[in-house]
């Protein structure tokens, strides 16, 4: 028997008899062995048997190969992203960033605001905030349509005009 360092279903495949593979012993079972151990079998019994134990070893390998082809070491975890995690270092600055940021964002917001009329400023959080129709908008101030559609047009271009220049 070839001294194979594969996997066992290489072993089993490339030999000639089936192969059983133990902790401490590898045994091959050929042709011969078989039908001194069983005189009531043929060859064609032996080649089933041998078939049946090449798919065995094929399944087994598959299974093992599909449980365990995404495994890493554990140095190669530090460098996947679901167990990297940032330090406390980098967490604090990007929290600072984060909140310095949405400051910056509710003043810009807040200029922008009070340079609307209060007609347009209720108008277009009415619009955009709370997702109200200009018709809707219209019937509970009591006006028409057109006037809030061109009131929240002259407010948008102010933001627009606002925000160009900011």
């Amino acid at each position: 028997m070839k001294n194979f360092t594969e996997n066992d279903y290489a072993v089993n495949k490339n030999a000639e008899g089936i192969v059983y593979r133990f902790a401490d012993q590898t045994v091959e079972i050929t042709l011969a062995d078989y039908l001194r151990e069983n005189p009531d079998k043929t060859a064609a019994d032996f080649a089933a048997l041998k078939a049946l134990s090449d798919e065995d070893y094929y399944e087994t390998d598959r299974s093992d190969y599909r449980r365990t082809w995404k495994n890493t070491t554990f140095e190669g975890l530090e460098n996947t992203a679901t167990f990297a995690s940032s330090s406390t270092e980098d967490a604090f600055i990007n929290h600072a960033e984060q909140t310095a940021e949405l400051k910056h964002q509710e003043a810009l917001a807040q200029m922008v605001l009070d340079k609307l009329t209060e007609v347009q400023r209720r108008r277009y959080m009415l619009y955009h905030v709370r997702g109200l129709s200009t018709w809707q908008i219209a019937e509970t101030e009591g006006t028409n349509q057109k006037s809030v559609y061109e009131s929240l047009q002259a407010a948008e271009r102010k933001i627009k005009k606002v925000l160009s220049g900011a």
